[in-house]
């Protein structure tokens, strides 16, 4: 079960911005202006990139938290996997 929920944090938003990618090229289109930026995005930050895509363009204090959300989810499905496998790398 261990591995089914890492695969599915890890591959869940990837797999979900293709998708959306594939079926509604105009919010992409909109959001970023090269499609350097949103692939770049997909592989690094893809918590962050989906955010970005959803509250764009960014007009309050509510979509600046989606934005930081999205950060801290990217930030936690790397760190999640580090601290999960402490044991294995003696520390």
């Amino acid at each position: 079960m261990c591995c089914f929920f890492t695969t599915l944090v890890l591959l869940g938003p990837r797999i979900a911005a293709l998708v959306w990618w594939l079926f509604w090229p105009g919010r992409w289109n909109l959001a970023f202006s090269s499609i350097i930026w949103p692939i770049l995005g997909i592989i690094f930050a893809p918590w962050t990139t989906l955010m970005y895509v959803i509250i764009f363009p960014v007009a309050g204090f509510w979509d600046w938290l989606f934005l930081i959300l999205g950060i801290f989810s990217d930030i936690a499905s790397y760190g999640g996997g580090g601290y999960g496998n402490r044991d294995r790398l003696g520390m």
